[in-house]
């Protein structure tokens, strides 16, 4: 049978969406084949894979569990060896756990399998913007939205990652566009849906809470504005009327929410299944929120067991950990986290042609082209609330704690740009060639989407200079590595590696000896090396810019900064030849040590190994409280006391702001004296 103009019109819109989605699928897919493990991802899942083999929610509560559940079902089939829970304190238990399991195991199967299923979120964001766009504003901008959102090196750099940023994006914006469908049109169904969408954002990511006082905000815009229906009589509904229905259906929708989070945790209470507990238990661990109001609505949602034990868990980590993160921008270490940087890293990370959106909105908007306000509102106060919340956290790691805003301007920007390129041919010219730039800035960056920067920064090998973490160097870079240490027959070299701890780079054959950083010594591993080494020396990004040792005297690889690097590699690799005098980090080694010594109730090894670490780096503030602690162990306090006040001194002269931690520390051990 012939079809007609408009079944023509609807397959070729399908084909369309198809080739769209099967285009970002391949990027997605490539992507997701060549890079190596990210830091969070094997803590992530190996807590999924426990999820559903074991029913243990206390791995990795940070995060609530849909993704790491859904990327780990594929593994599901898999004959794997399983590491055993040891009761360490629940971090180490996960970090060390995920890279066992992941190590122990074909871990390019276990990547490759689980950001596959992972990537299936990024599709469904992107179909889902189209969807919006389309009965929004009509096809075209449906396609324009959708094409922005397959070129877009923000969403392929965490999209088949195994964490929970493209997961909140993806019911965020299914949320705010199932309660769009259901204000013009309501019916039961469609609030459940809206509660669904709601639940699996809440499921998601814990910022997903965030979705509730959006659509408070979306509902009160909806109860002011001039009624378009009437009520049972005839007459308008009053504004108390409209007000009464919209906290009715605001009420539905959270407690059905609330019964899909539950849905996750398999309606169990109890973070762990029964024999295991957590370390430390809630109690104790919500003492670290730094507010009494945040511990007691902890408290009292377990007391009465309104949400899991482990997503409130994982909501106390986020509130301290929100508290103790130093930040990193246009170059210079914060000791905490800054209004400014989710502006300044959007304005960085974002693509020239998505910038260019931003200004078109606008003058659509104000010339009045763009039409319908709830429409406007709709996608305009989602992506508002967020980055302010954004801007008034702590937790300064990476623009991927925004990525829902690059969905909701995509929308907005597709319709925009399509009221502008549907009336004029020479408007309709710039559209295509933004959408070509946006294409080829995302492809000529393959595979640094992690460090991608716009051309008016330096591009990808340059973020580094204005960001970290997870913005240029999450460890991702270790087949490009290998490639290079290849290529120049390159055997023995120092690696300085940001995921160093919870990766294992030798599993890429990457020859290296690593160098201490500041999550190997946090999470344990036994590095010692000398205070003087030869390269080449390779450093991740996330150690150079010496966001977590601190700015200055307290990053014992602060000489690197000056330095212009041998290579650069995928934008968050650096390689440094030459000969280097590394005293501060082979002290390093020593107090960590020194401190296994004490551990071990070996005291004079102890002060051997605080000694040599005075002698290497005697102005730095471990090394004298080490001697200290050897000291008073060996039952010597008043030679203790002189090691413990110059540590307390430089405490409090050198870069203060970063060594705060210390001065109670300290205190405290000279008043034991």
């Amino acid at each position: 049978m012939e079809q007609g103009p408009a079944g023509r019109r609807s397959a070729l819109t399908i084909a369309g969406v198809g080739a769209l989605l099967a285009v970002l699928a391949l990027q997605l897919v490539l992507y997701a084949r060549y890079e190596s493990q990210t830091w969070d991802e094997g803590d992530h899942i190996y807590a999924g894979y426990m999820s559903w083999a074991h029913g243990d929610f206390g791995l990795n509560p940070e995060h609530p569990p849909l993704v790491k559940m859904l990327a780990t079902a594929p593994l599901q089939t898999m004959a794997l060896h399983v590491p055993v829970p040891q009761g360490r304190f629940f971090k180490y238990d996960a970090f060390l756990g995920g890279k066992d399991f992941l190590y122990r195991n074909d871990a390019d199967a276990i990547l490759l399998r689980s950001r596959l299923a992972a990537a299936t979120l990024t599709l469904l964001v992107a179909l889902i913007a189209f969807l919006a766009g389309r009965e929004m504003f009509g096809t075209g901008a449906g396609f324009i939205g959708l094409g922005f959102l397959a070129f877009d090196p923000n969403l392929l750099a965490h999209g088949p990652v195994v964490t929970t940023d493209t997961g909140l994006t993806c019911f965020m914006l299914a949320a705010v566009y199932a309660f769009y469908r259901y204000v013009k049109a309501p019916s039961a169904w469609r609030l459940v849906l809206v509660g669904a969408a709601t639940g699996l954002a809440l499921a998601a990511k814990h910022t997903g809470i965030l979705v509730l006082p959006m659509l408070a905000l979306l509902a009160s815009t909806e109860v002011v504005r001039a009624p378009a229906d009437t009520g049972g009589a005839g007459r308008p509904e009053t504004l108390g009327s409209r007000a009464l229905r919209a906290v009715g259906a605001l009420v539905v929708v959270g407690l059905i929410a609330v019964a899909v989070l539950w849905v996750f945790y398999g309606f169990r209470y109890e973070a762990r299944p029964e024999g295991l507990a957590m370390n430390p238990p809630l109690a104790e661990f919500v003492k670290q929120a730094p507010k009494a109001s945040e511990r007691a609505a902890v408290m009292t949602a377990a007391r009465w067991r309104l949400l899991p034990e482990s997503y409130l868990y994982g909501l106390a980590d986020v509130l301290f950990m929100d508290s103790i993160y130093t930040s990193y921008v246009l170059g210079t270490v914060y000791p905490h986290g800054v209004w400014f940087y989710f502006p300044v890293a959007f304005a960085i990370k974002s693509t020239l042609p998505f910038l260019m959106l931003v200004p078109l909105i606008v003058a659509a908007v104000a010339t009045r082209r763009l039409a319908g306000s709830r429409e406007i509102l709709f996608l305009s106060i989602p992506p508002v609330f967020h980055l302010l919340v954004a801007m008034s956290s702590r937790m300064n790691i990476g623009v991927r704690h925004i990525l829902p805003l690059y969905a909701f301007l995509a929308v907005l920007g597709g319709g925009a740009a399509w009221a502008f390129a549907r009336r004029s041919r020479a408007m309709g010219l710039v559209v295509a060639a933004l959408l070509l730039f946006q294409a080829a800035t995302s492809i000529r960056s393959f595979p640094a989407y992690i460090a991608y920067s716009n051309e008016l920064f330096g591009g990808p090998s340059r973020t580094y200079r204005y960001l970290t973490d997870s913005n240029s160097d999450w460890g991702q870079q270790l087949r490009s590595l290998k490639k290079y240490l290849d290529a120049r027959g390159v055997s023995e070299c120092w690696f300085a590696y940001f995921a160093q701890g919870v990766a294992d780079a030798s599993h890429y054959g990457i020859p290296c000896k690593p160098l201490p950083t500041a999550d190997s010594l946090w999470i344990g591993e036994k590095i010692q090396v000398p205070p003087a080494i030869d390269g080449p020396v390779v450093m991740s990004a996330g150690v150079l810019s010496g966001f977590e040792f601190g700015p200055g005297p307290l990053n014992p690889y602060d000489q690197f900064q000056t330095l212009e690097p041998t290579a650069e590699i995928d934008g968050g690799l650096f390689v440094f030849d030459g000969h280097f005098e590394i005293p501060f980090a082979s002290a390093l080694g020593h107090v960590q040590a020194a401190e296994d010594s004490l551990a071990a109730k070996n005291a004079e090894q102890a002060l051997a190994h605080a000694k040599q670490a005075v002698a290497l780096a005697p102005e730095a503030v471990k090394p004298n409280v080490a001697l200290g602690d050897a000291l008073v162990a060996l039952g010597r306090p008043e030679e203790a006391r002189p090691a413990y006040e110059k540590a307390q001194t430089l405490a409090r002269t050198v870069r203060p702001d970063f060594q705060g931690y210390w001065a109670g520390i300290i205190e405290s051990k000279l008043a034991r004296k």
